[in-house]
């Protein structure tokens, strides 16, 4: 389903996939993993059923910039599903394909053209402005693994603020709520709500009462048992501070 707000529209594509085009340009922002770009992901519950986009064979390769939070979110097979040939890729230096369990190429293996990016760093793609932002989980919180490593550690992510045409869009994304993120100028917020790796839906709609947007469209959630959380909860609960939330569902 896609959203419309002014001169953009944005859909939710499952897991943290997001596409946002206005008539500067199409932008994706973590395309695919799980099955979700590929026709493959099936719900695990009753709780993702019809609370998530359905998978679906998807390869418009229309996309003139694509964002890569970290490699958790690096999927080659997504790149080449959204991205036009001459598409930028802006992705975040930290990410060390190599480290993970998957079999992935190096970002500069990629054919298109590829810009790293830090965790605040800003610069301009066409007629795109972007802005990134730490992503991270706080060590001494709920979300780190046995042996109190975060899931996410600091330098390993960051989220995107993008300027798409007179649209401003944040994805924060893989992270708790930190410092500095309530003070962003936003229109449309897209927070992770499934909470275990991420803020939960609860931080989340505190977060969206922080930023005041024009609109909230929630992502990363239900895609799997761990990101398994109630929508319509987190919408009740934004709307109470007077945002307008799209649930981007079926």
């Amino acid at each position: 389903m896609s959203i419309k707000y002014g001169d953009i529209t944005i859909e939710w594509l499952g897991y943290a996939t997001i596409r946002i085009e206005s008539p500067a340009a199409v932008v994706y922002l973590d395309p695919g993993r799980y099955g979700v770009l590929t026709g493959e992901w099936q719900p695990d519950s009753e709780q993702a059923r019809g609370h998530h986009p359905p998978a679906q064979d998807y390869r418009p390769q229309d996309g003139d910039i694509i964002c890569v939070t970290h490699v958790h979110h690096y999927d080659p097979d997504g790149i080449e599903r959204v991205a036009r040939e001459d598409a930028t890729i802006l992705a975040f230096d930290g990410m060390n394909p190599r480290a993970s369990r998957r079999d992935l190429p190096r970002l500069v293996d990629l054919p298109y053209e590829i810009r790293t990016v830090g965790m605040e760093s800003q610069g301009v793609d066409g007629d795109v402005l972007f802005w990134t932002v730490a992503a991270y989980n706080d060590p001494e919180g709920p979300r780190v693994r046995d042996d109190g490593t975060p899931f996410h550690p600091k330098g390993r992510g960051c989220g995107f603020l993008l300027q798409v045409g007179e649209t401003s869009v944040f994805w924060p994304g893989d992270t708790d709520v930190l410092d500095g993120h309530g003070e962003l100028d936003v229109d449309i917020f897209c927070p992770p709500i499934g909470g275990s790796f991420t803020m939960d839906r609860k931080e989340a709609a505190a977060l969206a009462a922080d930023l005041d947007p024009q609109l909230v469209v929630p992502v990363h959630y239900n895609t799997f048992d761990a990101l398994e959380t109630n929508s319509r909860e987190f919408a009740a609960d934004v709307a109470a501070f007077g945002i307008p939330v799209a649930l981007d569902e079926q």
